[in-house]
């Protein structure tokens, strides 16, 4: 019988992948654990310690930025990444001029989340800070 070994990707797509690098790897904290040339542009793979972003960058100047999920619309509404102290994320994230959508908060559930915030992406993709509970 196979079993589930756990949580390895997400695909996404970015217009600029050293733009990408900057913000998951030097700002967030994420690692390059990949970065090829492909026919079609380059395929990056950062590793978030429980999981990695697969992103592809085409070779298309204009890519367009992401849309958000609407409600009623089947989609991914955001990524969530897990820090010690979200307030000091966030205040090295907008020192960076990245664009905040909501400001650090106490969470709504917080049987499993402690506190959040949100930004976006240089593509516009919504990422989720968040201080795990207590008790996880």
């Amino acid at each position: 019988m196979s079993g589930l070994i756990g949580f390895e990707h997400v695909g996404m797509t970015a217009s600029n992948a050293e733009r990408t690098i900057a913000f998951y790897c030097d700002l967030l904290g994420l690692r390059l654990a990949l970065r090829k040339a492909q026919p079609n542009g380059d395929l990056l793979f950062l590793d978030a310690g429980g999981g990695m972003l697969e992103i592809m960058v085409p070779n298309i100047v204009d890519t367009t930025r992401s849309r958000d999920v609407q409600p009623g619309e089947a989609g991914m509404r955001h990524l969530t990444f897990a820090f010690t102290d979200v307030d000091a994320m966030l205040a090295r994230l907008e020192a960076a001029g990245v664009e905040v959508v909501e400001r650090p908060r106490n969470a709504h559930n917080t049987e499993m989340v402690k506190r959040v915030a949100f930004v976006r992406d240089p593509d516009g993709i919504i990422v989720e800070l968040i201080e795990r509970a207590e008790n996880r």
